[in-house]
């Protein structure tokens, strides 16, 4: 049954799906660029959510959301969240409620339009492979950003291929322990099923955000300061294991 439901849907995601993503990301993408242009980046932060909304209703993707009660929409975060599927983007930034600011590989930036509107959120390019170049980006950013932007980070550098949940990179921590804004450890699950990595074989489903409680990790001393990004991946993978449970 399901495979042929899969079979019936190619058409859709053919003929009307991805046709509807691209102009609405033209049409969000430009107006956002203007929209930023005039009144700054937060105030073009409305448009990624519609367009984040409109995405996962063209799919269809459900989203259901835990753990509300552990952050503050008008607060700042260094967000990190396990990095399973492109889909990610949407699910985070349609429902979340942060004003979020990106980092994001230097290669999404030549995107006709969609490079040029991240651009213009404020979203934090960098190169992956030049670890320099990555560190001066973000403190670029620091120095732009307004205080109710959070900043989000997928530690793992990149997605998943086999679903594991590969080792952290420090930099979200490093920029954490510099701005003092607490660590908010998000588990994303089930987008790996609606959009698999490296591949375009779409297909509705839903997806689930548990937002786990809030970590400080400003004044700690090395030990301890390794000790806690272990702990909040640690947090982030038995979030995906509770989900699994149920």
């Amino acid at each position: 049954m399901k495979t042929f439901i899969k079979a019936a849907y190619q058409p859709y995601k053919w003929l009307f799906l991805i046709p509807c993503v691209v102009l609405c990301t033209l049409c969000c993408g430009l107006i956002c660029i203007l929209v930023a242009f005039i009144f700054g980046p937060d105030a073009a932060d409305c448009l990624a959510v519609l367009w984040s909304r409109l995405v996962c209703f063209f799919i269809p993707v459900r989203v259901r959301i835990k753990g509300r009660n552990n952050y503050d929409t008008e607060k700042a975060y260094v967000v990190v969240v396990n990095h399973r599927s492109m889909i990610d983007i949407p699910v985070i930034h349609g429902w979340m409620g942060l004003k979020i600011k990106w980092v994001i590989k230097k290669e999404l930036k030549k995107i006709p339009v969609f490079g040029s509107a991240c651009d213009s959120l404020g979203c934090i390019y960098v190169d992956r492979f030049d670890r320099f170049s990555a560190i001066k980006s973000i403190e670029n950013a620091k120095k732009r950003m307004s205080k109710r932007a959070s900043v989000l980070f997928f530690p793992e550098g990149t997605r998943t291929r086999d679903g594991s949940t590969s080792e952290f990179k420090k930099g979200a921590f490093y920029f954490a322990q510099e701005t003092g804004l607490p660590v908010l450890p998000v588990t994303i699950k089930n987008t790996m099923r609606i959009l698999p990595s490296d591949s375009l074989d779409l297909f509705p489903g839903t997806a689930e955000i548990i937002v786990h409680p809030p970590v400080y990790i400003s004044n700690k001393g090395e030990e301890e300061f390794h000790y806690l990004i272990e702990e909040i991946r640690q947090t982030i993978i038995d979030g995906l294991m509770a989900v699994n449970q149920k």
